[in-house]
């Protein structure tokens, strides 16, 4: 797009779709937030995290691969690896194949925490959209939101991604 070229304002029906993408996104991270830090004394990206390791093989992920599946930075990995650590949930380990790579993993004391958090997070999950949509809702919503995940994660070394900064 030329620089001198008018943008492509929204309409009045998407300013209020994204406007209803941006109330609901914010209110529903803020939600899960909450919940988690009454129950478990963290935010959502640490549940997450604990969650992506607890479903790896042997409960371990190379860093570089927990960044990517949680959609953050290298550096934003770094800082909630190192507070599960202080708490004991997650370890660091130097990864095997690779002398200049790590991986995290799940502790056991992580698991139980997890295990104890789940049925609050997935009530709180299931509240906050599940039992607000309809079945042909959901599938929709699942949809719309993988065709908007995979648009924003180009194929190729050199996209722009946080994992990769």
């Amino acid at each position: 797009m030329a620089d001198d070229a008018e943008p492509r304002w929204l309409t009045p029906a998407e300013q209020d779709t994204w406007q209803a993408y941006v109330q609901g996104s914010t209110l529903l991270e803020d939600h899960l937030d909450r919940q988690l830090q009454g129950d478990a004394g963290m935010p959502h990206i640490y549940y997450a995290l604990m969650v992506y390791l607890a479903r790896a093989p042997r409960r371990r992920m190379r860093m570089t691969e927990l960044a990517r599946a949680a959609k953050i930075t290298r550096s934003r990995l770094s800082h909630a690896v190192a507070r599960l650590e202080k708490y004991g949930w997650v370890q660091r380990e130097e990864c095997a194949s690779d002398k200049r790579g790590q991986n995290a993993y799940l502790t056991e004391e992580g698991n139980a925490v997890l295990a104890r958090s789940a049925p609050g997070h997935v009530t709180a999950v299931r509240q906050a959209i599940f039992d607000r949509l309809t079945p042909e809702q959901v599938k929709q919503f699942g949809e719309i939101m993988w065709v908007i995940a995979k648009g924003l994660q180009p194929e190729g070394t050199g996209a722009d991604l946080p994992w990769r900064r």
